[in-house]
């Protein structure tokens, strides 16, 4: 049985104005995110991948409401059942719904407070929300911050006094101590040192187990997105590019993009290594992006139709979406 739909964004955009002159009239558009549909469902994990710059970072600072789209509709399933969007709440109907959908920043340590206590720090959102207070209060904060690995000692110290993946556990109980539905994982391991980054999302994975927790995981990495993301969703100049389930899009990919990609991975074995050069130049500007497909200046399978016509996002196989004119008839190599 498939599971509920719990997000689903359509035709999301976020515009940055530039402004010039004395006047500041706006001059063009940094198109951040430029037509997004993305499907989450309850109790998955979805990957959202792509170059720095791409607009993947934006697109989950959209969802949070911590920036307002230019336009579109961000639906979101409550705990109540009820189907509410997003984009179009404000004040305290944007405040009550805040609980649900909680974020796990990228730098553990600029994220915390170095003048909180650890208790004051993951206490915050339930007095915030006015969720719990006093024993019941202390008791939630207790309980959760055992389960991320840590110890009740450790609740009157300061950031400044742990490592970066103590502090990063200490983020990720900030995030869940309001039982949130979703939540929105921003780069949560690039931070760290990598003989931490597997016990994290080892971490991540069994609390997503006992707490029933949907994550959106945005990463550069695609190793790591094919440790931990039951979907993948690539993102290109502020587009989707292609969808797959992570095992499909690692053993096929349907976009060139996504091919060069993943043949960027670094590959341990000296003797796997090549000197190909899988994906040359630099992502366009989005401000002036180029016409038709977005990706064909850099793309070796381009044709003339692809710097004339825009693919769209369609369905090129079962459950699978990609934004390329010959998705079907190209063979990419996947890892």
């Amino acid at each position: 049985m498939t599971a509920e739909i719990l997000l689903h964004t359509r035709g999301l955009k976020k515009y940055f104005p530039i402004k010039k002159g004395l006047l500041r009239r706006v001059a063009a558009q940094l198109r951040a995110v430029d037509g997004v549909e993305i499907i989450v469902r309850q109790g998955e994990t979805v990957g959202l991948v792509g170059e720095s710059g791409c607009g993947k970072t934006t697109l989950g600072r959209n969802i949070l409401r911590v920036q307002k789209p230019t336009a579109g509709d961000i639906l979101f399933r409550t705990k109540d059942g009820k189907q509410i969007d997003l984009a179009k709440l404000e004040g305290n109907a944007l405040r009550a719904i805040r609980p649900q959908i909680q974020m796990i920043f990228q730098d553990p340590q600029s994220s915390l407070n170095p003048r909180m206590s650890v208790m004051d720090i993951v206490s915050e959102p339930l007095i915030a929300n006015r969720l719990a207070r006093g024993d019941e209060l202390t008791d939630r904060v207790r309980s959760l911050i055992d389960r991320v690995g840590l110890q009740a000692k450790h609740l009157n110290r300061y950031p400044h006094a742990f490592s970066g993946g103590q502090r990063q556990r200490i983020g990720i109980a900030r995030a869940l101590i309001t039982n949130p539905s979703l939540v929105v994982a921003d780069e949560p391991v690039s931070a760290l040192d990598v003989s931490i980054r597997a016990q994290v999302l080892n971490l991540l994975n069994d609390l997503q187990q006992d707490f029933g927790l949907t994550y959106l995981f945005i990463s550069h990495d695609l190793s790591v997105i094919q440790h931990i993301a039951d979907r993948v969703i690539v993102m290109y100049l502020g587009k989707v590019v292609e969808e797959a389930t992570t095992d499909d899009l690692f053993a096929r990919p349907m976009h060139p993009y996504t091919e060069a990609l993943l043949l960027s991975i670094p590959k341990p074995d000296p003797r796997q290594r090549t000197d190909e050069v899988v994906l040359s130049g630099e992502m366009p500007s989005p401000i002036n992006p180029p016409s038709g497909c977005a990706f064909h200046p850099r793309c070796k399978y381009a044709t003339q139709k692809c710097g004339t016509e825009t693919p769209p996002l369609r369905e090129v196989a079962m459950g699978r979406r990609a934004a390329c004119h010959y998705s079907e008839t190209l063979e990419l190599r996947g890892v």
